[in-house]
């Protein structure tokens, strides 16, 4: 399979598959392909298929495979920001923020996963449950606004505001903490909790998230007089 990304802010993954060659989505992130692309949708199993229907994914997965030679199929980001090519590996799973999938080869396997601790769910902002993707092969996830990249070694931290966080591999941890100070935490504007990323691994932040995006909005929606 080769790619490409193109049309930021709002952008497209361009896939060349060679015959036989399949990609996977779990929403209708398709935006065009070739005539002889061959679309097939199910649920990759029963517990697969309960686990992202309890974490608000969709049920059913649609499988999209070349057939009597090379084709091509292309997946549009669903808000302004980027696409991030992952290199997925066994030795390598990584964690995206819940809608944050957006297509793979067929290689890769998504599943839910749990933070270990509650606070991380309930106050961290990156959610409860994250998506987790491992197996082998390329996958491609969203990013609200622009995407920026750290290596973190072993303990070492970063400190990240609620709901910035948009992936990290599996061996990086999350935990969240209370900001300083009460002045701080009730007039500071940052909100009361930040989220604790702690390494070895990547960590992949972004810029705009929806939540904030949504937050900043809300009061513009209000009831006309």
């Amino acid at each position: 399979m080769q790619y490409e990304i193109k049309g930021e802010p709002m952008p497209v993954v361009v896939c060349q598959l060679d015959s036989g060659e399949a990609m996977i989505t779990e929403r209708g992130s398709m935006v065009w392909m070739t005539p002889n692309m061959k679309m097939e949708t199910g649920a990759g199993g029963l517990g697969k298929a309960f686990g992202r229907m309890f974490s608000g994914d969709s049920i059913f997965q649609n499988t999209y495979t070349a057939q009597g030679g090379p084709g091509m199929i292309a997946f549009a980001s669903s808000f302004p920001g980027a696409i991030r090519a992952i290199r997925i590996d066994p030795a390598h799973p990584v964690l995206v923020q819940k809608s944050g999938f957006l297509a793979s080869e067929q290689g890769v396997e998504l599943s839910i996963f749990f933070q270990k601790k509650l606070g991380s769910g309930f106050f961290g902002g990156e959610g409860f449950i994250m998506q987790k993707l491992s197996g082998h092969g390329t996958a491609f996830i969203e990013i609200d606004g622009h995407a920026a990249e750290y290596e973190l070694g072993a303990g070492q931290e970063m400190l990240v505001s609620t709901g910035y966080l948009a992936a990290m591999e599996e061996s990086c941890s999350m935990d969240v903490v209370m900001v300083k100070g009460a002045k701080n935490m009730l007039l500071g504007g940052e909100g009361i909790f930040n989220t604790v990323v702690r390494g070895p691994g990547k960590v992949i932040l972004q810029t705009m998230p929806i939540s904030k995006v949504a937050e900043l909005l809300t009061p513009f929606f209000g009831s006309k007089k």
